[in-house]
């Protein structure tokens, strides 16, 4: 490789924060293509990577087809490839999908990264042909990365959590919803039992007794009467007994235990949303392999 790099406090890159994260750095080059490779990492990986498509860009050549050109947009949140004159977008490389790149010490003007790609989860390698800008385009994509790095401890942990406590309390009232419903159809129940049993019990000509009233709702109105004593009704039977409560966890009204967003696991957040923040830490504890210099999940001042 050209150049090696060390990240380290006083470390200049040569744009500054604010062009990558809040817009981004356009380059223009050509596109060898992409090739699936075994591995995130390793310069005789992405080595066989670019012969295999420099081979196959001498084959179209020799059959009249040029290298199609594109343009890089290079930002903290990733790689795009897109269509120079369209700029309909090829392909969208995050940053935390990136895990290797590097310019060609043998051809200067070729410049690679490897990517694991979003729907099949394959590593593929992208081969570009800058003539004056491969080392410049890697250490562009090493500074992006940097700052996404470095974003992402300190602020970005904090957003991923309280993304993950506002999933774990949706999740929870959808829960307490169907307790609740659940639970009305249980008093329901109940109260239709209650009915019943009166009648049959009661004499002939005997009036039966008013039900009582219930909310909104259509629930009855809750009595706190001790679980041990029972009312008998007007014809001497025994009203259904009362389940008695546990006195090991407190429950609220509708026999729910109260919630604590702070005691929700990782499990406990949608399958959908619990895979995209592991994937994201995930890419981010492999890091960026950048001319032999690893930028990981770790404390920033660990390795410095």
């Amino acid at each position: 490789m050209n150049r090696a790099f060390s990240r380290k406090k006083d470390k200049t890159w040569m744009h500054t924060p604010e062009a990558l994260s809040k817009h981004y750095i356009p380059y223009n080059a050509k596109f060898l293509g992409s090739t699936e490779v075994e591995q995130p990492k390793g310069t005789e990986v992405v080595r066989d990577a670019v012969r295999k498509l420099k081979f196959a860009r001498h084959i179209k050549k020799s059959e009249g087809q040029k290298t199609p050109k594109v343009e890089l947009q290079i930002s903290i949140y990733g790689v795009k490839i897109l269509d120079p004159k369209t700029k309909e977008v090829q392909h969208n490389c995050q940053l935390h999908r990136i895990s290797f790149c590097a310019d060609d010490k043998t051809d200067k003007r070729i410049f690679t990264f490897i990517c694991k790609d979003s729907e099949s989860n394959k590593h593929l390698c992208y081969v570009f042909d800058s003539e004056k800008c491969a080392e410049e385009i890697t250490l562009t994509i090493g500074q992006a990365f940097d700052l996404a790095y470095r974003k992402f401890l300190e602020s970005g942990g904090k957003d991923v959590e309280t993304r993950k406590q506002i999933a774990g309390l949706q999740k929870r009232i959808q829960e307490l919803e169907t307790e609740n419903t659940q639970l009305k159809n249980k008093v329901q129940d109940l109260e239709n039992q209650l009915r019943i049993t009166q009648v049959h019990a009661s004499p002939a000509g005997s009036v039966t007794p008013k039900s009582p009233s219930t909310d909104i709702f259509d629930m009855v109105p809750f009595s706190p009467i001790s679980p041990q004593s029972s009312t008998p009704t007007r014809n001497g039977t025994q009203p259904p007994p009362v389940p008695s409560r546990s006195t090991e966890i407190k429950r609220d009204l509708f026999g729910a235990e109260p919630f604590d967003p702070f005691s929700c696991g990782a499990g406990d957040f949608p399958p959908d949303i619990q895979s995209k923040l592991d994937e994201m830490q995930e890419g981010f504890k492999m890091g960026l392999t950048l001319e032999g210099t690893v930028f990981c999940l770790d404390p920033l001042d660990s390795r410095c």
